[in-house]
């Protein structure tokens, strides 16, 4: 790291999984509609293997965007600088990209771009079907699916299970002439500002996320080590229900005027998901309570409500966004809202739709976005969030320089508000947000709550090892436990599971207080999505299994043997009000 930013140059650099899909499926839509596939990067001189490795695939040109002048771009520098260069290449009719970096893992550079390029968005998308003038799209969201018809041109960040991969061997990215690539700089894409200069968030201090694991890997008969491996557990205090802290208690009534101060920090209510909001409501109440500031929460809403919904404890006023819920159209009336009043905060969940509204508004106002925070603080008057990167790896501080700064989180990591009456004698005032009509949405299905895993104190994860008619088995452990249950890409990529369960690097990250590992190997790209766990048990056959490089304590047996066993010895531990003891 060099001023909190990724020193890149000399390291070789790897087209990120979910970009080598857009690649792929560019290739694929050029065939079929006789068309023309140019492939775009913003990097340094080495991100040029990136783009042979494009054209080797089936591309037909490249457009490297790279200049020292780019150094430093975070995601809003980097959308501008790669709709300038868009600009310059096109006409074109689709632009696909990634859904996720899988060092930043925000998310926000395609909806800003399409924000910066005027055009609809949709996100994580793992069905085409062409249908001339629009596209009807199969979505994949972090707990669901839905079904839209998109108007082109458009902007598309694609999921990983869309296509097979592009992937080229280094003999044939090094066979690409360089006549079939072009480099922009300042020069061709204008004045700027670029790089760190354009960027509006700021990074401040780096640190890893450390967590090292006591591997204690047992042995001999499997009913000794289950007895030794809970004895372990207890003495780690792995077992006891954290009480967690909220912070000063919410739902008390607001100061005199609360409602009417100049500060504010405000909150999306994304329809269909109360919990979320009153997670962001609580934190914003809390910062609120630091720096002197009301909390607005603004909901869209379809058509005016006839009789306004309950706001979550901790509401000053509600904005009502009406006349549409399509994410491009409240990105609308946000941005009117922000333009107007001049939040000092704006807060928004980590999801499909909060991520595009927040990205939309923050390309449009020039604000700072953070996107993912884990914490939020004020200081100095300015907002400080905690973000996590290269998949809980290291955690970094963020601020933003503009007057209005905004942060993403996803549901569940932060504290939740405690159950209690909502917020009472709430003012309410509307504002219009208007419908651009370019995305229809068909149909959409949620298969689970995002929030679920994210907030478990207890998760168990599977792998293959775990066939789906033996979840079941799992079940009394769980529910001694009071665990939920996570899986492994493979386990989801087999539909075993939903999405949403899935833990790993192109997954969720979480950090539960216990995490019991069953039937799974322990691969990196699986374990990394646990690095925050406060313990990790792990079930194995196999005395070599990766999964016990990345414990605190193993058992070296077969799951079908151990798990009663476990249930046994635990049971013992339970209170008969279900309460686990020390």
């Amino acid at each position: 790291m060099k001023d909190g930013r990724l020193v890149r140059q000399g390291v070789e650099l790897e087209m990120n999984a979910y970009c080598r899909r857009a690649v792929a499926e560019g290739v694929i839509l050029a065939r079929a509609t006789g068309g023309s596939c140019t492939v775009v990067t913003l990097g340094p001189p080495s991100a040029e293997d990136v783009l042979r490795e494009a054209i080797a695939w089936g591309a037909d040109d490249g457009l490297h965007v790279c200049d020292a002048a780019f150094a430093g771009s975070d995601t809003l520098a980097t959308a501008r600088a790669l709709a300038a260069a868009l600009r310059r290449a096109g006409p074109f009719d689709l632009v696909l990209v990634g859904r996720n970096s899988l060092d930043g893992e925000t998310g926000q550079v395609g909806p800003e771009l399409a924000e910066l390029l005027d055009l609809p968005f949709a996100e994580g998308v793992r069905g085409i079907e062409d249908l001339g003038p629009t596209l009807r799209l199969e979505l994949e969201h972090d707990d669901g699916r839905a079904e839209v018809e998109v108007e082109l041109p458009a902007v598309l960040s694609v999921a990983e299970r869309l296509c097979d991969p592009c992937k080229v061997d280094p003999e044939g990215r090094a066979a690409v002439p360089a006549s079939r690539m072009a480099r922009l700089g300042p020069a061709e894409l204008g004045a700027g500002p670029w790089g760190e200069q354009g960027s509006p968030t700021v990074v401040g201090e780096t640190r890893p996320m450390e967590h090292d694991r006591a591997l204690q890997v047992l042995g001999g008969p499997v009913e000794r080590q289950v007895a030794e491996a809970v004895g372990l557990l207890v003495a780690r205090g792995a077992l006891v229900p954290g009480a967690g802290s909220l912070g000063p208690a919410l739902g008390a009534a607001p100061p005199e005027g609360a409602g009417d101060v100049d500060l504010a920090v405000a909150v999306l209510d994304e329809p269909g998901r109360p919990e979320a909001a009153a997670e962001l409501v609580a934190a914003a109440a809390r910062l609120g309570r630091e720096a002197g500031a009301a909390v607005h929460l603004l909901r869209p809403l379809s058509r005016p409500a006839e009789h306004p919904a309950d706001a979550p404890a901790g509401t000053d006023l509600v904005v009502t966004l009406t006349g549409s819920i399509v994410a491009e159209d409240v990105a609308r009336g946000v941005t009117a809202y922000v333009r107007a009043e001049g939040p000092w905060v704006v807060l928004a969940p980590s999801t499909a739709f909060g991520r595009e509204v927040a990205a939309r508004v923050a390309a449009a106002t020039g604000a700072g976005l953070v996107g993912d925070a884990m914490t939020l603080a004020a200081r100095d008057g300015r907002l400080v969030a905690g973000k996590p990167a290269f998949a809980g790896a290291l955690v970094a501080d963020i601020t933003c320089r503009s007057a209005t700064q905004m942060a993403t989180v996803r549901p569940g990591m932060l504290p939740a508000s405690p159950q209690g009456e909502p917020a009472r004698g709430v003012r309410s005032v509307a504002r219009p947000t208007g419908v651009r009509g370019r995305v229809h949405v068909l149909s959409e299905r949620r298969d689970d709550d995002v929030e679920t895993l994210a907030r478990a104190e207890v998760v168990i994860g599977v792998g293959t090892g775990v066939l789906p008619e033996e979840y079941a088995l799992l079940s009394p452990l769980a529910a001694l436990l009071g665990a939920e249950l996570g899986a492994t890409r493979k386990v989801t990529d087999k539909g075993w599971a939903p999405r949403s369960r899935q833990v790993g690097i192109t997954g969720r990250s979480i950090s539960p207080r216990l995490y019991v590992a069953i039937g799974l190997s322990g691969k990196f790209n699986h374990m990394v999505g646990v690095r925050a766990a406060g313990t990790i048990l792990a079930v194995n056959p196999d005395a070599a299994a990766p999964v016990f490089t990345h414990c605190d304590v193993g058992i070296v047996g077969d799951w079908h043997e151990a798990v009663p066993l476990l249930q046994g010895v635990l049971r013992g531990l339970v209170e008969p009000e279900g309460a686990a003891v020390s």
